[in-house]
């Protein structure tokens, strides 16, 4: 099956934390490679247990959860979910779930029209207690549908800009978003050529006729890693052609770094003119990529 057809789910060998304790009595849970995710439970600010199959934290129900934990917060529906959500219940926990996915976003993927089935499903046999998702829009619409449904709002995350970050040669533009689910990495791709900037990613899209263009790939990096690169570049794209927490354009500019979006990043809604600023029209267009980056770059200093 194509990968562009089906749920990316991480790693072979499942990556799994303990269970930490819970001061507030409140646990997030969350694939630790699912950056825009992970980022969003980081920004709760409650501490995170993480696992790239939720089945493997079930034994640690049984015997590493702190006394204190009430409730549990499957963020983004890993592999297992369901399993894990089952048997949290069964403990005694709150469980709630959150939905990071949009209609629109995974076009081609019914894995997650199947994920957000299931925690419903839960919901309305009164295993899960809640169930969130990050768009207003699709929390409304799913209500008329008669689910209960609650959105939860984006949570700036609390970044902190790393001292060891590299000197880069050019001009350093980042595009790290794993190139499909409408991330429209090769367009800015495009773009980062047309302007002659340096781009680094996280995965090379595989396209042929970038061979010409001299890509950095940096492959899956731990949080640490991955803002040091961050805050190192020039400017960062999240020019998606779908997203739900612009996450990335947070830490982004928590970090100093200017970062071009396109209209469904909502960021910077309640402020036209830095809304205009930061925000690409045309999102499947590398020239005008291009353009709104140049006009961001003059006004670098303004915006961050």
């Amino acid at each position: 099956m194509s990968p562009f057809r089906r749920r990316r789910t991480g790693t072979e060998s499942p990556a799994v934390s303990d269970l930490p304790t819970t001061p507030d009595g409140v646990l997030q849970v969350c694939h630790p490679e699912w950056r825009g995710v992970r980022s969003s439970a980081i920004a709760f600010a409650d501490p995170i247990a993480e696992a790239t199959d939720l089945r493997h934290l079930v034994p640690a129900l049984d015997t590493g959860v702190d006394p204190g934990t009430q409730v549990v917060v499957i963020q983004g529906w890993p592999p297992g979910a369901e399993d894990f959500a089952r048997a949290a219940a069964a403990h005694g926990l709150r469980v709630m779930a959150v939905s990071h996915s949009a209609p629109s976003q995974h076009g081609v993927d019914a894995g997650e029209a199947e994920a957000l089935t299931s925690a419903l499903a839960l919901a309305s046999d009164g295993i899960i207690d809640r169930v969130g998702v990050v768009k207003a829009g699709v929390a409304s619409a799913l209500a008329s549908l008669g689910h209960a449904v609650d959105h939860v709002p984006n949570r700036v995350p609390s970044v902190r800009s790393p001292d060891d970050a590299p000197s880069l040669p050019g001009r350093p533009v980042g595009v790290f978003l794993f190139p499909m689910w409408r991330k429209n990495v090769t367009t800015q791709l495009l773009a980062a050529a047309e302007l002659g900037w340096a781009p680094h990613v996280m995965a090379d899209p595989g396209v042929p006729y970038l061979a010409g263009l001299d890509i950095e790939v940096h492959g899956e990096l731990d949080p640490t890693s991955f803002l040091r690169i961050f805050s190192a570049m020039h400017m960062n794209f999240n020019v998606t052609l779908s997203e739900c927490h612009p996450m990335m354009p947070m830490e982004s500019y928590r970090l100093g770094v200017p970062c071009l979006m396109s209209q469904t990043s909502d960021l910077f809604r309640s402020e036209p003119e830095l809304h205009a600023l930061t925000t690409v029209v045309a999102a499947d267009e590398p020239a005008e990529i291009a353009a709104t980056a140049r006009r961001l770059d003059a006004r670098r200093d303004e915006a961050v």
